[in-house]
């Protein structure tokens, strides 16, 4: 039993958890845990923070005492008025939100600003200021660097409001291209957001010191007043679109069903037609899912690769490269598809006997898109436990097609690790009911992920937090719907974040079984993980859709990072799903989307940890608009470290000879993605 000293717990508080040095920060008071601050409040909020003795000791104003805080009674009517202010606040910061949400986003796609995932007003502002040629320290100091800072005079300027003639702006722009001026200017600190009353410049380029000769206009009054407009002289030179030269290999995905359910090649002379048809089209190369349902279908251990190598031999005639998915995932499973591949018989014949092999949700019900990630390492498959299963069957087409990788036919293995081929829980399974935009379920109440939960839960020292979720509300819920995902919910509470923590521990665990493995099967290849796009409820506080499929990006915690840095370990290149075309802003709002943001929080944080990305459409169709989206998205213009995909994979339901696409052009699209256009 733990006893908390000076503490009353009351309601649905969570207790305090003893092990201070677990993941988990911990206080030894009940206040309310404060956001972390970000941007320049970083510097501000370590400058102001209280001491900690203070606190307790209840020497800051609104801390401690608690005496005489509670009134004498409103009355019901007051309480009334109180709580419709408080939900208008709330609507009120819903639509600020909004607003500055599209502001980003529109900064983000068409500015390429190297704004982080969680911007304020003050990220956007330094933005500006370094695009426009500023220096920016991190306690928010805004100057012109020089090369010798140290020593500077004043020197005094006219009013920033004062208008500015054309011939002044030429005049200066010229001075200082034939003198190569390379000095900068550097705001007094002093100085007024309205008007510039001093202005500073460095003592190495001061007309004193014998640089410059007589009166410069450099060093003129108006040619300041220039400066004051942040007109750096190399403005006028033409921007280069760093990445519109740059090559982007498209790669087009063969249908679905081309190899049948006894691993046999349907048609033969309609895949040809298909590969001559991609070949006309300029791609380079196609990609291919070798399921493990068809491969290992009927009996454990025993791959049937014969229609893949007559496959493998027909895109060989067309010198076109082979991407090529492990694809351990099941397809078909909603009633609209006309094409079904299960995982292997053999494996739901364990299941009769043992369902928890499989995802379960809070109902008991079963999810058969993949194995449960809580078998990697239980023998329970035939004597074999989940990652010796994928193991087997990578080495098995790593030794049968040993000749194409000398060849260096095949480019790449993408590694399926969860429902659909991507990195996450199959928490959306339309044959449960579940449609856009719904928040999903937990995927974790089979026995074995209960065990897990149930020992982590104790090794903390609090047994009764070894459960899921029961206010996490259905498949088809919103956010503000449920106890767990509203504001200030549950998910944010003690026992919400270890959960969390502990559910999205166990995706990124299940890559790191899988991926190392892989490795060994594949070396020197290229490996490749599909990362989803799961852009509804992103802006709610909780970004409940992310976390029930794994992803625990709340609004205070960046979810995608830590996942990065795991597959960074090993060299992995990331694919992400581009969301498909744009919804109109009231679709948006309805299911609190932010398709955009979305995209630019996972492509930066890639890129910031290292990973090579490429990309891929969604099978919907898009407008001319939503094409030049794509383009923009794999090929940013002006990025400022030259970043681009490394390649695209085009999909679509039905075969491109049939002369219906998901772009308008096609032909168009792989020629600005090659560069060509």
């Amino acid at each position: 039993m733990h006893t908390l000293n000076n503490t009353t717990t009351t309601g649905s508080q969570d207790p305090i958890d003893p092990n201070p040095n677990e993941q988990f920060t911990h206080r030894t008071h009940n206040h309310p845990q404060s956001r972390r601050p970000r941007g320049f409040a970083v510097a501000a909020a370590a400058s102001i923070t209280p001491i900690e003795s203070d606190v307790n000791n209840g020497n800051i104003a609104g801390i401690g005492g608690g005496e005489g805080s509670s009134g004498g009674g409103g009355g019901g009517k007051g309480k009334r008025e109180r709580e419709k202010e408080k939900e208008r606040t709330k609507l009120r910061e819903r639509h600020r939100r909004a607003i500055t949400s599209r502001m980003l986003a529109g900064l983000r796609q068409y500015g390429n600003f190297p704004l982080p995932a969680r911007a304020d007003m003050n990220d956007v502002i330094a933005a500006l200021a370094r695009e426009a040629g500023w220096s920016v320290d991190a306690d928010g100091t805004t100057y012109r660097q020089s090369h010798q800072p140290n020593h500077v005079v004043q020197f005094p300027t006219r009013s920033i409001e004062s208008p500015l003639s054309s011939s002044t702006l030429k005049n200066c722009a010229k001075a200082a291209l034939d003198c190569q001026q390379h000095s900068v200017l550097r705001i007094d600190e002093n100085l007024s957001p309205v008007s510039l009353d001093s202005v500073v410049i460095a003592e190495s380029d001061h007309p004193g010191n014998g640089r410059y000769t007589g009166a410069s206009p450099i060093t003129s009054v108006g040619c300041l007043e220039a400066n004051q407009l942040i007109q750096d002289v190399h403005s006028t030179e033409p921007r280069n679109d760093f990445t519109e030269s740059f090559y982007v290999p498209v790669y087009a995905m063969l249908p679905v069903g081309i190899i049948d359910n006894f691993g046999q090649l349907v048609d033969p002379e309609g895949v040809r037609q298909e590969l001559s048809y991609m070949k006309s089209l300029n791609v380079d190369g196609v990609v291919i899912d070798c399921w493990w349902g068809i491969v290992e279908g009927w009996n454990p251990q025993k791959y049937v690769w014969s229609g893949y190598r007559e496959l493998f031999n027909l895109i060989r005639d067309f010198k076109l490269k082979i991407q090529v998915v492990m694809a351990f995932h099941e397809y078909g499973g909603n009633a609209s598809a006309n094409v079904m591949i299960s995982l292997p018989q053999w494996v739901l014949e364990v299941g009769k006997d043992n369902p928890d092999i499989f995802f379960t949700d809070r109902e008991g019900r079963r999810s058969f898109e993949c194995l449960n990630w809580s078998i990697d390492k239980e023998r329970v498959l035939h004597g074999r436990t989940g990652i010796e299963v994928y193991f087997d069957f990578m080495r098995s087409f790593r030794s049968e097609f040993d000749d194409l990788f000398v060849e260096g036919l095949i480019a790449a293995i993408e590694i399926g690790l969860g429902a659909s081929g991507e990195l996450k829980y199959p928490s959306f399974p339309e044959r449960m009911g579940w449609i856009y935009p719904g928040i999903g379920e937990f995927q974790c109440y089979d026995k074995y992920s209960q065990s897990n939960l149930l020992k982590e839960a104790k090794s903390r020292g609090f047994t009764f937090w070894g459960k899921g979720p029961e206010n996490a509300g259905q498949y088809n819920s919103q956010p503000h719907e449920t106890g767990f995902f509203q504001e200030r919910g549950e998910y944010d509470s003690y026992y919400g974040r270890f959960f969390l923590n502990w559910y999205s521990q166990l995706l990124i665990s299940h890559a790191e079984n899988v991926l190392s493995l892989a490795n060994l099967a594949f070396e020197e290849t290229k490996i490749i993980v599909k990362i989803p796009a799961i852009y509804w409820s992103y802006k709610t506080a909780s970004h409940a859709a992310e976390l029930t499929a794994g992803y625990y990006n709340s609004s205070n915690r960046d979810g995608y990072s830590l996942i990065f840095e795991t597959l960074k370990k090993y060299s992995v290149t990331v694919k992400f799903v581009c969301p498909g075309p744009q919804m109109s802003p009231n679709e948006h709002e309805e299911a609190l989307a932010d398709p955009e943001g979305l995209s630019w929080q996972v492509i930066n944080a890639a890129w910031d940890k290292g990973l090579l990305i490429g990309g891929e459409n969604p099978i919907t169709c898009f407008d001319r608009e939503g094409c030049m989206r794509l383009i923009e998205m794999a090929k940013p213009r002006n990025h400022p470290d030259s970043y681009h995909f490394s390649f695209f994979t085009y999909r679509q339901p039905s075969p491109l000879v049939q002369g219906s696409t998901c772009l308008p052009d096609l032909d168009y699209f792989i020629k600005h993605m090659h560069g060509e256009i």
